[in-house]
């Protein structure tokens, strides 16, 4: 026992490694040129922007984060201790937040100027600017849940840490996806459509927005979306752990933090296989990075489960951990086959195209229904097979095993919007076309990444969910046994979650689109009044497009965010506790379909027009390509609002009736 204290040490020194790695990637990523003057503009702008819009999201999120603390304050159970923990957990997110977007931002014109020189270098660039999201993002979570159980001493203390993360990565999601598909809706309909430009095309009014608009929800958003799901993770099954401790002792509370930290070095070990291989397509780069840390974290994990309870007690804790990563990498791979262009499916979709915009909807919306069977097989194996193994905490252990990568995965999604930024740049800076094909290279592997990263974050979510569930069911929390299907509160609770997750998803696409109305309204108006901003004599207003989706944004993610605040906690104080429990599980169910329908019927939307554009059944400016083009402007509110934040939604709920559990019971 006492070399496993001496032990312990090397967790908050990985966290620390984690932070270290983050801060040099930046190091190596700022010391690149940012290219010509033109390019420097461009990016300085999109900075303004995004920098802009972060200061007013993060002054509406604290304003209410001060609001939800005071209230813990006076909530039996928590008190001050409760609110330092909340504040803890929405200032660690907030930061891991700014930090990556900051130099995300600051790595795209970096990626544009070094896509003049080849493929090669402008990937580790943008791979690092990714990385440090990543990095950030584990290394902080892992020492803050560290140092709160350390300080504390109980699990169950700690929840409100994960509560603050979690209520930021709503406002964060929700907001960047109205904001990126309010400026990217208004870019398409009337920049593609109406003008007969493309979408970075420097004469469009809304390009910009549309740049910022990728970093404040794709880097910023789900960078905040894992990192809670990661720490929630941890701390459900310390949660869960220790009910379990009579069977396998103390060491059960800790074996999260292990095997977290061995993703974390895993992550770390993944980076040298990101480079380029002649005969190779560039996806390969980022895949095996992933591949390889699934693989040496699940060769850790054994270890450490073998040290720490031996190989005869420990291998069936071992056992759910594989079974997560093996799901994260199936749940990923499924979204790769339905939304990338090299695939059937989204081919299937260009196709149909061809038939109108309502057949190419018809298509896509039955593609996404159709991916969402072989992930929820996935994922319920994972969870049948994990509690064979250890029960409860056997299902709070795959979700840790699947969250213990998110370092490189977190990598390879922010690298998609760095790379996509990179290409507009130099579409606005007029860099020769050999530059601009080497960014689009680039670009078609970001979205293969995004695809990728959306379906781990809504797998993670689901697992995560449960996780929570079960630590809501507890001893220590709820004391809920068993749910009772024949009991109508419990069946009502079911419905309600269900149909909490629809109310969630419609105000969210009906913000978008109202948002999104005004933007077309802008850009008609400028192209109309603006004389020879067509002809590229005049320069667009960017900044008035940029204050229509910031300002819509915040505005827009009031109703959604307060409707997943405020329901829990009425089914839970009319209905009853195990009302609530069956309203957690009918929101996982919902959510887990919803969520996967939208992102992946977003993405194949997407990537069946980009087929169109590359030339296939008539390409730019033909009769199937605006087919196309609605499709992916529907499309668009599904896969980066509605979808990735449903798997906020069915956690924040979690979190939510885990911290009224005392009042429930009182």
């Amino acid at each position: 026992m006492g070399e496993q204290l001496d032990l312990s040490l090397l967790l908050p020194i990985t966290g620390f490694i984690a932070l270290v790695v983050a801060a040099v990637s930046a190091r190596l990523v700022l010391r690149e040129s940012q290219g010509p003057p033109r390019m420097r503009e461009i990016s300085a702008a999109i900075h303004e922007g995004a920098t802009a819009y972060l200061k007013r999201q993060y002054m509406t999120i604290w304003t209410f984060a001060l609001v939800i603390a005071a209230i813990l304050l006076f909530i039996p159970g928590w008190g001050w201790r409760g609110a330092v923990t909340f504040l803890a957990g929405a200032f660690s997110s907030t930061l891991a937040g700014f930090v990556g977007m900051h130099v995300a931002i600051r790595a795209n014109s970096r990626t544009a100027n070094a896509a003049r020189g080849g493929v090669s270098k402008a990937l580790k660039i943008s791979f690092r600017g990714g990385l440090v999201m990543g990095m950030t993002a584990v290394g902080i979570g892992l020492l803050g849940v560290l140092f709160f159980y350390t300080w504390f001493g109980s699990p169950g203390l700690i929840l409100p840490y994960g509560f603050g993360a979690s209520a930021v990565a709503l406002f964060a999601r929700v907001g960047g996806g109205i904001y990126t598909k309010t400026a990217d809706i208004g870019a398409d309909l009337v920049g593609k459509l109406e003008a007969g430009i493309p979408e970075d095309d420097p004469r469009n009014p809304a390009v910009i927005a549309d740049n910022v608009g990728d970093n404040v929800g794709d880097v910023a958003g789900m960078g905040a979306d894992l990192f809670e799901s990661y720490v929630a993770s941890i701390i459900a099954a310390m949660i869960v752990g220790v009910t379990v401790q009579t069977t396998y002792g103390s060491a059960a509370v800790v074996f999260p933090l292990w095997v977290a930290a061995a993703g974390i070095g895993a992550s770390i070990l993944s980076i040298f296989f990101v480079r380029v291989k002649k005969g190779k397509d560039l996806s390969y780069a980022l895949n095996s990075a992933s591949i390889a840390a699934i693989t040496i974290t699940a060769i850790g994990s054994l270890f450490i489960a073998g040290y720490m309870f031996g190989f005869a007690t420990g291998w069936p804790l071992f056992v759910p951990v594989l079974s997560g990563l093996v799901t994260g990498l199936v749940v990923g791979l499924s979204s790769d086959y339905f939304t990338n262009r090299i695939h059937r499916p989204a081919r299937f979709i260009a196709r149909s195209a061809q038939s109108g915009a309502a057949i190419n909807m018809l298509t896509g919306f039955s593609v996404g229904l159709l991916s969402v069977v072989l992930p929820i097989v996935g994922i319920s194996a994972a969870v049948i097979i994990s509690f064979m193994m250890a029960g409860l905490y056997g299902i709070c252990l795959a979700g840790v095993g699947m969250l213990s990568v998110t370092g490189v995965i977190v990598a390879s999604d922010a690298y998609g919007p760095i790379v996509d930024n990179a290409g507009g740049i130099v579409e606005q800076s007029k860099m020769p076309s050999r530059v601009r094909k080497t960014t689009d290279s680039l670009d078609s592997v970001g979205n293969t990444t995004k695809a990728i990263c959306k379906g781990f974050a809504i797998g993670s979510a689901a697992l995560t969910a449960i996780a929570l569930f079960a630590a809501y069911a507890s001893p220590q929390m709820a004391n809920i046994q068993t749910l009772n299907l024949l009991d109508s509160t419990v069946v009502a609770g079911f419905f309600l979650g269900g149909a909490t997750v629809a109310l969630f998803c419609a105000l969210t696409i009906l913000a978008v689109g109202r948002n999104a109305f005004r933007m077309v309204k802008e850009v008609r108006r400028q192209f109309r009044e603006i004389p020879g901003l067509m002809e590229g004599k005049a320069k667009p207003d960017y900044k008035r497009c940029i204050d229509i989706a910031t300002h819509g944004a915040l505005k827009e993610l009031i109703v959604p965010s307060a409707s997943a605040l405020v329901i829990p906690l009425a089914v839970g104080f009319i209905l009853g506790k195990a009302a609530l429990g069956g309203f957690l599980a009918g929101s996982i169910g919902v959510g887990l379909v919803l969520a996967l329908l939208m992102a992946n019927a977003g993405g194949a939307w997407d990537n069946a027009k980009k087929y169109v554009e590359l030339g296939h059944f008539g390409g730019k400016g033909s009769k199937t390509h605006t087919a196309a083009v609605v499709g992916d402007t529907v499309g668009d509110p599904f896969k980066d609002t509605a979808g990735p934040s449903i798997n906020i939604l069915i956690k924040l709920m979690s979190w939510i009736a885990l911290i009224s559990a005392p009042l429930l019971l009182a």
